[in-house]
């Protein structure tokens, strides 16, 4: 009877600890990783380095110094060894790990490993990357870390540089205008597009940069960060006039290049090789970024009158796509569907986009649109985003990279508010003053007059 006392005693918290252990593992998994799952994973590394390096096929024969030693010294047979480790460095997400690449190895043969090295440690994921020829590094990441997003504290971000999600390797993607200035995001409803755009939005807001936006759905996406856009065009008419004007501005940062840099006036613009960015920066015109939301709107048509207009309007889309870049202006064209049958000029459009993010849609042709040209292996993994994780998204370029990625959350009015504190930086381009949208001015609060009750006198 007192042995079963006693283990009852013992087990009532054993069984406590390792509820708590699941249930924080379920609920909290950054915690969990840092008390149990990060010493748990770096023990059964260490211990098992050289045997899983062996059974993944990472090991190699050693140097034949070496195996003369090791006869001379054990008398044993001489082992394949593993290449050679460096300090295991923990992080809040997982862990890192440098390896020196013996004679014969390549970072691909560890890649195709990388399930394997994830089951033998424990992991949730291996990711391998380059650091310079020869050496490569681990990085483990040891829980889901876009279940709940969190964005790293220090995020190296600059000019023309916003880090809109977190990647499944636990880095931010940030979208960089400099290096990929046109970009493509694709996303059917409540997949996450809007929250995508509006990170963009309040990361350039505190910027000297031009927001320009077209938004066919009557405004209802970005007229609430009005108050810090320089133009924004609400319906197809509007598109139409806005359009003309950004490719005017376009011209004349042209001319204007031209002009400082000693280029004969009626030089063709395709033919100028420099940009804005070598002009003086007193000189230099600010950058501009436009917004096209939903731009499936402005290729549908229903008269020929309407047939004339998309022909004009994507004429100039696809003008400043392919000249936009060195005169400082960029696109982020916004859909729910983007194909071939949109009509005349959409593949033309989307061979000028070199950035490319797809959230959840509709059909496997609109991932394909997307991606089928840059990454064909990306689609499936588009095509298997569930409905219930919006905003969870698969990112590429032109250079055939992509990764899975998954953007925070971020209220409305938080953006809002974000973009009416940043109202006064928005820049005074004469060319798109037309275009300024008229935000109502917020009503002064004004404190109600406080009625003291009369005294009571004798």
């Amino acid at each position: 009877m007192s042995d079963l006392s006693t283990l009852l005693e013992v087990g009532g918290p054993v069984a406590a600890l390792g509820g708590g252990a699941a249930y924080a593992r379920a609920k909290h998994p950054a915690a969990y990783w840092s008390t149990v799952g990060l010493p748990a994973s770096t023990v059964r590394l260490l211990s098992s380095y050289g045997s899983v390096m062996e059974a993944c096929g990472l090991t190699v024969t050693p140097s034949r110094l070496r195996a003369l030693a090791v006869k001379a010294m054990t008398q044993r047979e001489v082992r394949p060894v593993p290449p050679r480790r460096g300090l295991i460095r923990p992080t809040t997400t997982g862990l890192r790990l440098r390896l020196r690449l013996a004679p014969g190895q390549e970072p691909a043969d560890f890649a195709a490993s990388a399930e394997r090295l994830r089951h033998a440690w424990g992991v949730h994921a291996v990711y391998v990357t380059t650091v310079k020829p020869g050496v490569i590094e681990l990085r483990l990441v040891g829980y889901d870390v876009l279940r709940r997003v969190r964005m790293p504290r220090k995020i190296a971000a600059g000019f023309l540089k916003v880090p809109v999600a977190l990647r499944e390797d636990a880095t931010p993607f940030i979208r960089d205008y400099r290096t990929i200035p046109h970009q493509l995001t694709l996303g059917a409803t409540l997949s996450g597009k809007s929250m995508y755009l509006r990170h963009l939005i309040t990361g350039l807001a505190p910027q000297p940069v031009a927001l320009v936006g077209i938004d066919c759905k009557r405004g209802v996406e970005l007229a609430p960060f009005a108050s810090r856009l320089s133009a924004l065009a609400t319906d197809p008419e509007q598109a139409a006039e806005l359009l003309p004007v950004l490719v005017k501005e376009m011209e004349d940062r042209y001319d204007l290049i031209k002009a400082r840099q000693g280029i004969a006036h009626d030089t063709p613009d395709e033919e100028i090789t420099s940009d804005v960015w070598g002009l003086p920066e007193h000189e230099r015109p600010v950058p501009v970024v436009l917004f096209v939301d939903e731009v499936a709107e402005l290729f549908m048509v229903a008269t020929k009158k309407d047939e004339e207009r998309r022909d004009e309007m994507v004429t100039q889309l696809i003008r400043l796509a392919q000249l936009g870049r060195a005169a400082g202006i960029y696109l982020e064209v916004c859909g729910q569907r983007f194909g071939a049958e949109l009509g005349k000029g959409a593949t033309m459009l989307r061979a000028q986009l070199t950035g490319r993010v797809c959230h959840r849609v509709n059909d496997e042709a609109s991932a394909k649109m997307a991606l089928g040209d840059i990454a064909p292996e990306a689609v499936y993994a588009a095509c298997s985003i569930a409905p219930e994780r919006p905003g969870l998204a698969v990112a590429g370029d032109t250079s055939g990279g992509w990764s899975r990625i998954r953007t925070p959350y971020l209220s409305l009015a938080d953006a809002a508010e974000t973009c009416q504190k940043s109202a006064h930086l928005a820049p005074g381009l004469p060319s798109l003053k037309p275009f300024r949208p008229d935000v109502p001015v917020r009503p002064v609060e004004t404190a109600a007059p406080v009625v003291l009750p009369r005294p009571v006198t004798d």
